[in-house]
């Protein structure tokens, strides 16, 4: 190769991630790690979950690693410009998705407490974000939900894609990004590869909504043997 020739290199660096905790303040608690959509924020995706918040539940949202800002124009940003998060894009994209796979982990280490049940939610964009974390990490996790979205295009559905967690797919009868059509079709692939699966619809769109979350809820409580 010319010396002339750009030639693309990697560095693992270290990095601050944040993440916020609501409830579980009750251990050992029923712990759910529930991963944003496109250009949120942790703290506001968090606030759909204080209904189902308790001293026996924890919620916590890991804010993805990568910040932007939302609106479009190319000028100086000022303390009113809106923020929001991607967990990746399809530039050096296997990359990324190793940094979320790590850092999901160790947010589980730092945030479950032992034995207790372990909830992956993903919505909208962070289903798949929470089915690759799932369907490769080595930590607890006894139940996956996937809000508003369907597994990314390498994950395969087989009996053994989560091992042995409760899978549940969530979707919005008025979702206009992910209408319940494509929920619908993921449910067949999933029957036709033996891997068993909860379905919780909705009125709303795309959105987190408070019943939903409660039916949620019920199925995690219901499967806690799994």
């Amino acid at each position: 190769m010319s010396d002339t020739t750009p030639a693309e290199h990697h560095l693992r660096v270290s990095r601050t991630a944040r993440y916020w905790v609501l409830g579980g303040a009750a251990p050992p608690a029923e712990t759910w790690i529930a991963c944003h959509g496109y250009g949120q924020l942790a703290s506001r995706f968090m606030e759909a979950f204080a209904a189902i918040a308790s001293p026996q539940r924890r919620i916590v949202t890991p804010e993805a690693l990568n910040r932007f800002y939302l609106d479009a124009r190319i000028a100086p940003h000022g303390p009113d410009s809106p923020v929001g998060a991607t967990w990746m894009t399809r530039e050096d994209r296997l990359h990324e998705i190793d940094d979320y796979i790590a850092y999901l982990d160790a947010v589980h280490t730092t945030t479950v407490d032992a034995d207790a049940p372990v909830v992956a939610l993903g919505f909208s964009q962070g289903v798949a974000t929470a089915a690759r974390w799932a369907a490769h990490t080595h930590r607890r996790i006894d139940a996956v939900v996937l809000w508003g979205g369907t597994l990314p295009p390498e994950l395969e559905p087989s009996s053994s894609l989560f091992r042995d967690a409760r899978l549940v797919l969530v979707s919005g009868d008025n979702d206009r990004m992910v209408p319940p059509s494509a929920i619908d079709s993921l449910g067949r692939r999933l029957d036709d590869a033996g891997l068993r699966h909860d379905r919780v619809r909705h009125a709303a769109g795309h959105a987190v909504t408070a019943d939903a979350l409660a039916a949620v809820a019920t199925l995690v409580r219901a499967g806690r043997t799994l």
